[in-house]
């Protein structure tokens, strides 16, 4: 790794502070969560059916893995801070055109558009692991996923509000005021990171089996997309069990959205505090233990009909607590099998990750109706947990065979 110039706040010539940073990712989690709330308003608005509705967040992260996949081999040959700035850019303008979208298809289109905003948070991990190496690198993605976190915390509750008080497209104007004022952030403080070896894109696109033949690359991204798989899951059928199951308004829903965000934060906390000490295994290992107990618990809850709005949401703050404490360890183990492929790395285990996620929201939407209770998502989110305790297992067996 070659030495970077140490960070100097709002100086272009120096790698981004970490302020900087948990901006840039937040911008990508704001996106996906603020219109959370607002889906059913959105439903009547465009006199279409909830399903097609929630192509605005399954539809949203399914097109976030094509920019996943392309945006870390292009910022590996082109720089890291040129394909953020134009992230930010073409985020603005699919903005105004979803604002001013007369029909649900064109609103779709531009919500897919939207999608370019991600590569946002895929630079953010790259940067961080350009910055340092990977076990500090677990940390400081710890570090800046807990302040990212804060957003989709307050996020709904910002849109569920917004959305009461002026309606839905007050929602894509705030959108549009943050991402000016992080495009500006980044201009002034995002310093170029990458000091790579100047490859082409096609080279760089020829170095992908290097990764997909690597087991180690393959644990670890699995753990990430199994471990996110549930939040995924929630993330389609939240706003569907507050609203119908559990009767709660847009604010209160906003609310209830909230709760895996904040537990997502200390588990980020807890990943920025014990990374190095611990080491990566055994923290995607304690993350994925967390998010399957509680989980369990919630399961059980809900069969002996003790399951209310508080039951729910409150054990789902503690699958955002295994979350935080698994994503940051799981994606730096992801980065470091190859280094000089970080941005790759970074963008293809973010495709695979947020692909399942697309998959698993779609599904979770699909499994819900009037009259199945939260079950269905509960059942979802709790088997593909599971997936993530098999998949660490996996990297420790083979770990024990190596040695």
């Amino acid at each position: 790794m070659t030495k970077l110039s140490p960070v100097r706040f709002l100086d272009s010539g120096s790698p981004p502070h970490i302020v900087t940073l948990t901006l840039l990712a937040g911008v990508t989690s704001l996106n996906l969560s603020i219109l959370l709330p607002s889906l059913a308003e959105m439903t009547d608005y465009f006199g279409t059916q909830y399903a097609i509705m929630m192509l605005s967040v399954s539809g949203y992260l399914a097109a976030t893995t094509i920019v996943q996949i392309a945006v870390g081999p292009i910022s590996d040959t082109y720089g890291r801070r040129p394909v953020v700035l134009a992230s930010l850019v073409l985020f603005v303008l699919a903005t105004v055109g979803a604002y001013f979208a007369t029909s649900v298809e064109v609103f779709l289109t531009f919500r897919m558009l939207q999608a370019i905003v991600t590569g946002c948070f895929v630079l953010s991990r790259a940067i961080v692991r350009d910055m340092v190496p990977a076990e500090q690198a677990a940390s400081m993605i710890g570090y800046v996923t807990m302040g990212m976190s804060i957003v989709p915390m307050i996020g709904p509750m910002i849109g569920g509000s917004l959305d009461e008080m002026f309606g839905w497209h007050a929602i894509l104007i705030f959108l549009i005021l943050c991402t000016l004022f992080v495009l500006l952030l980044c201009w002034r403080d995002l310093g170029e990171t990458n000091q790579g070896n100047g490859m082409s894109f096609r080279q760089t696109i020829s170095t992908y089996p290097e990764l997909i033949c690597s087991p180690r690359f393959w644990g670890y991204v699995m753990a990430a997309a199994l471990g996110s798989g549930a939040f995924f899951a929630l993330l389609g059928g939240a706003s569907f069990v507050a609203n119908t199951v559990f009767e709660l308004s847009s604010f209160w829903t906003g609310v209830a959205l909230g709760a895996p965000a904040l537990g997502y934060a200390f588990g980020n906390f807890l990943s920025g505090r014990f990374s190095v000490r611990l080491g990566i295994n055994k923290m995607i290992l304690s993350g994925a233990i967390v998010s399957t107990s509680a989980l369990t618990v919630l399961l059980l809850a809900d069969i002996s009909g003790l399951i209310n709005a508080a039951v729910f949401f409150g054990l789902c703050g503690f699958l955002g607590v295994g979350n935080g404490i698994l994503l940051p360890n799981a994606t730096a183990g992801s980065l470091s099998v190859r280094p000089h492929l970080a941005g790759s790395a970074s963008g293809l285990g973010g495709a695979i990750s947020i692909g399942g996620g697309a998959v698993l929201s779609a599904l979770a939407g699909y499994l819900l109706t009037d009259d199945s209770g939260a079950r269905p998502l509960i059942l979802l989110m709790l088997v593909t947990a599971v997936g993530s305790i098999l998949t660490i297992a996996f990297i420790y067996w083979r770990e024990a065979r190596q040695n």
